[in-house]
């Protein structure tokens, strides 16, 4: 025998089970009613025109309670992943409980999404959709690269989703 299975032990056992019990307790599990957290839906490829697939997007998000806002990044743009991956483990999910994030690649979908006025100077962008799919002047573009990215996004986000609560009331 090479002494692994006595390195664990019968409390060492034990203690990967409780460990493993925890990460499902953990804020990230939506699977339990009442935890809200933001999510990301990656807008599909194809030749799909940008305002159905937003409306449509839009609609799902009402019914379920959340606001939507278009996000365009690129795998390259480092705010853009910052941001990405705040959202992806929950950073954001106490300031944007209610919050989806229809994502587009800047690379892959530039011009369908500059036919529906989602073009922008810098990325990452956020847009705040009008009634008909296209994009709104409620939008913030480009960030500081570095740790502070998600920091500088954040009040940027809520301010222009502010303006949209206000502007629907």
């Amino acid at each position: 025998m090479s002494g692994h299975g006595r390195r664990w032990g019968v409390g060492g056992i034990a203690v990967v089970l409780f460990l493993s019990a925890l990460s499902g307790c953990s804020r990230g599990d939506t699977s339990r009613p009442g935890l809200s957290r933001a999510e990301i839906e990656l807008a599909p490829e194809g030749a799909a025109e940008v305002p159905a697939l937003v409306q449509e997007a839009r609609e799902r998000a009402r019914r379920e309670g959340r606001e939507l806002v278009v996000y365009v990044g690129a795998s390259w743009c480092e705010p853009c992943t910052r941001f990405h991956d705040a959202v992806k483990a929950g950073q954001l999910d106490a300031t944007f409980p209610a919050l989806r994030l229809l994502e587009f690649d800047l690379d892959r979908d530039r011009d369908r999404l500059a036919a529906a006025g989602y073009a922008s100077a810098m990325i990452p962008l956020f847009v705040v959709p009008g009634e008909d799919g296209r994009g709104t002047p409620l939008r913030i573009e480009g960030s500081v690269k570095g740790a502070r990215a998600v920091d500088e996004i954040v009040p940027r986000l809520e301010g222009i989703l502010a303006q949209a609560r206000a502007a629907a009331r």
